[in-house]
């Protein structure tokens, strides 16, 4: 096999662990990657805005926005707007929305984050480089990414 053929199949792999991860998410919970990481912001910061949360998680305002849209319709978030600001809405999570963050299984983020800190700092300096090069190779620098593993819902709305 190929150097790049190797390196295909690894991609391919992260990309099944992904999605089997976001499935099981979704199964066991009933949110998905996205959904789960703004929740987490949520319970962290309750009143933020969508556009902090936007900075927070590191995607764009319209793709907040449908995420809380999604939450809002499951009945886990709510949106307040502001008695002295009608421009500001604030966000929080109703019982439902605490109850799920909390039954939520621990991230494959989570113990990505614990292996990668293990390595040398020289190493994790290796393995970013090496990966934003074939993020650029595949022109995805552009794309709408947050430090998550999965950023599509894998239900129809």
């Amino acid at each position: 096999m190929e150097k790049y053929e190797e390196l295909l199949v690894a991609i391919r792999r992260v990309i099944r662990a992904i999605d089997l991860r976001s499935k099981k998410l979704s199964k066991d919970v009933g949110i998905t990657g996205p959904q789960l990481l703004v929740i987490q912001e949520l319970g962290a910061d309750p009143g933020i805005t969508a556009k902090q949360v936007s900075d927070i998680v590191n995607l764009s305002q319209a793709t907040v926005t449908s995420i809380l849209d999604r939450l809002e319709s499951k009945g886990m978030v709510e949106r307040v707007r502001s008695e002295s600001d009608r421009r500001r809405i604030a966000l929080y999570l109703t019982d439902l929305g605490k109850s799920t963050l909390k039954s939520a299984p621990r991230s494959m983020e989570d113990s990505f984050i614990d292996k990668f800190s293990t390595l040398e700092d020289w190493e994790q300096s290796l393995l970013l480089s090496s990966v934003q090069r074939v993020a650029n190779m595949m022109d995805a620098n552009d794309l709408d990414a947050a430090p998550i593993l999965n950023i599509g819902d894998i239900t129809p709305k």
